[in-house]
């Protein structure tokens, strides 16, 4: 099996999630709506939605929003096996920094990273997407 291959059998159907979930999105000041998928290693996908706040410094992107819930539902050890992040403003929506950094702390280098580019739907592995991470070895 190819890594295209690999990588669209890991991302199947998590766009679909990560839009359904877009539409749940508390986003009144932006009107940005954003959902994320996160496909864990033992296969469970868990999704999450932006959440603004009026100071625009406590919102919380849908990555986060995923992840934090994902160790909530299974636990700090969990691993994450792909992401897939959908907007429906129809705008270029990769991971912020802050997004990618906290990603880093439980995904795999190798995994597939979807998102809306200006260029169309890209996927790239999550290294490639922060190539000079924080890392801290436990």
């Amino acid at each position: 099996m190819t890594k295209t291959n690999v990588q669209a059998e890991a991302l199947a159907g998590l766009a679909e999630l990560a839009r359904e979930v877009a539409l749940k999105s508390y986003s009144p000041y932006s009107g940005f709506r954003v959902g994320a998928a996160l496909k864990l290693t033992t296969g469970e996908v868990v999704t999450g939605t932006n959440v603004e706040n009026v100071s625009y410094g406590l919102t919380i992107c849908a990555e986060r929003s995923a992840l934090v819930r994902a160790v909530a539902e299974f636990g700090p050890g969990i691993r994450i096996a792909a992401v897939a992040v959908v907007n429906l403003n129809a705008a270029a929506s990769p991971p912020c920094g802050a997004c990618r950094q906290m990603l880093a702390e439980f995904t795999a280098p190798e995994a597939p990273v979807s998102f809306p580019a200006a260029d169309g739907e890209r996927t790239m592995t999550f290294e490639a997407l922060l190539p000079m991470g924080f890392e801290m070895k436990l």
